[in-house]
């Protein structure tokens, strides 16, 4: 075979190598898109249409990897890493809003470290969650957030070994950690106010009560003759 000859063919296979990278990073932006969507959705409380969406999203990764199967080396260079990374959190999130608990990676078919890096990312919308339970008024339960998101972040840096073997865990800590420390400060904030306020709230009933009482005493003073 002739240079040329080599040469056409190692130029047909980078074609056909690039189309098939193209077309990965189509899936993965439909998979990354479809797990915001679904993440958006359990916030709503339409637990059903999130798992929808998280099953199309979980074939757009079955076509990823099976286009991967065509050229392995396509997998190391990074390409999925953020599908599979938001396909992780959509999927822990949405169990621990439905069931109270922790899905399994290989439940939804994601490499550990996809899981972990996914798992730190919940902190964040644990966050956001905590936060419109404030607003409704409900502190009790974004307290419960607040403990949910300690005890993840307390797992995850109790293992050293993933902090130092899983490139980016440790920076995301670090959000998370700033995270759990403005939540912490805003439900203080709030359950102080609250406690103010029905305090307030407490006088007030009384202020009127005392002044009603006062209004209704009879007129005790001797009348003239």
């Amino acid at each position: 075979m002739n240079l040329k000859d080599i040469l056409d063919r190692i130029r047909d296979d980078s074609l056909r190598k690039d189309g098939i990278r193209q077309e990965i990073q189509t899936a993965v932006r439909r998979t990354t898109r479809l797990s915001k969507q679904a993440i958006f959705l359990v916030h709503k409380g339409v637990i059903d249409e999130a798992e929808s969406l998280l099953k199309e999203a979980r074939l757009n990764l079955d076509k990823i990897r099976m286009l991967l199967k065509m050229y392995p080396d396509l997998f190391y260079a990074g390409l999925i890493d953020s599908a599979l990374e938001e396909y992780s959190e959509a999927h822990i999130f949405l169990k621990l809003i439905k069931d109270g608990g922790f899905i399994k990676p290989e439940e939804i078919d994601v490499p550990g470290e996809s899981y972990v890096l996914g798992l730190a990312d919940v902190i964040g919308e644990l966050r956001r969650r905590s936060l419109d339970l404030i607003r409704r008024g409900d502190i009790e339960e974004a307290e419960e957030c607040l403990t949910l998101m300690e005890n993840i972040y307390n797992e995850i840096i109790g293992c050293d070994e993933l902090l130092i073997l899983i490139s980016g865990l440790r920076r995301k800590c670090d959000v998370a950690r700033r995270i759990i420390e403005v939540t912490r400060g805003d439900i203080t904030a709030e359950v102080r106010r609250t406690v103010l306020d029905n305090s307030m709230k407490e006088f007030q009933k009384i202020l009127e009560k005392m002044m009603g009482y006062g209004e209704q005493q009879p007129d005790s003073s001797p009348k003239s003759i």
